[in-house]
């Protein structure tokens, strides 16, 4: 079956769900990426909060509306630290996504990543070889980055999605997004956004707000996906190289739906 294009009314009311409620998205993310994320989760309209302490993110997990885990520096505190806040974020009903950085390519993570898949995600994003790592397939990934195209990834996303429970998101030159029944297809973005440090981190921060949001989380996810590459292809054409892409992008989040 082919994927559905999301439409793009289903963005439009992510987009203010994000402005009304001011999701609070616990980011236990890479310390490579923490103020690009920041930065796009409050142009987005939603509150971000770096807590890693072990016993603070157990606290704070069941304080926010999201949590985030993303394993890019990933070190064992750490990893003591986003299991006690996965457990407190599923004691309190509160759903969390998993950003696999670099699965497949290292041991330790993959390992770790893999002992995640059994607390229940709402969601996975990653690129095409992290997906078919962590579903047990062999991949071309080469560190954090991809040898394989999102759309070889998607059975694989499609089987982790049935397997967990999950909504899975691929990212690629398309984005492809499934609950492992029915899938949807974003375009859009910009190859210049693999030349700026985080944008895939960031948007699995936006994707881990976009559970917490009321309606179809498949769409709500794929909508998180539409609206960084939306804002991604706006950045490219104000902006001439990859520093003043990440000012232009910024802006573009920001400006998201005035012209709605």
């Amino acid at each position: 079956m082919q994927p559905d294009l999301l439409d793009r009314a289903q963005t439009a009311h992510v987009l203010q769900q994000f402005r009304r409620r001011f999701p609070l998205v616990h980011c236990m993310t890479n310390d490579v990426v923490q103020t690009f994320t920041a930065n796009v989760l409050l142009a987005l309209g939603a509150s971000p909060a770096m807590v890693i302490e072990p016993e603070e993110a157990q606290q704070f997990a069941a304080i926010a509306d999201a949590l985030l885990i993303n394993v890019g520096t990933l070190t064992r505190d750490r990893a003591e630290a986003m299991r006690a806040a996965i457990d407190s974020a599923q004691a309190a009903d509160t759903p969390w996504t998993l950003d696999p950085v670099a699965v497949g390519a290292l041991t330790y993570r993959t390992s770790f990543c893999a002992q995640l898949l059994t607390l229940h995600p709402a969601a996975i994003r990653g690129n095409a070889s992290e997906i078919l790592a962590l579903a047990g397939m062999s991949s071309g990934g080469r560190g954090v980055d991809t040898t394989d195209t999102a759309s070889a990834a998607l059975p694989a996303a499609q089987t982790l999605a049935r397997q967990t429970g999950a909504v899975v998101a691929v990212s690629g030159e398309v984005d492809y997004i499934t609950d492992g029944q029915r899938t949807l297809m974003v375009t859009g973005g910009d190859a210049i956004m693999t030349r700026v440090v985080g944008t895939g981190c960031a948007l699995s921060a936006v994707v881990a707000a976009s559970c917490a949001l009321a309606g179809d989380r498949l769409a709500n996810v794929a909508a998180a996906c539409a609206l960084m590459s939306q804002a991604g292809s706006q950045a490219v054409a104000r902006s001439e190289g990859p520093g003043s892409f990440v000012a232009a992008f910024l802006d573009a989040l920001h400006s998201a739906g005035a012209d709605a």
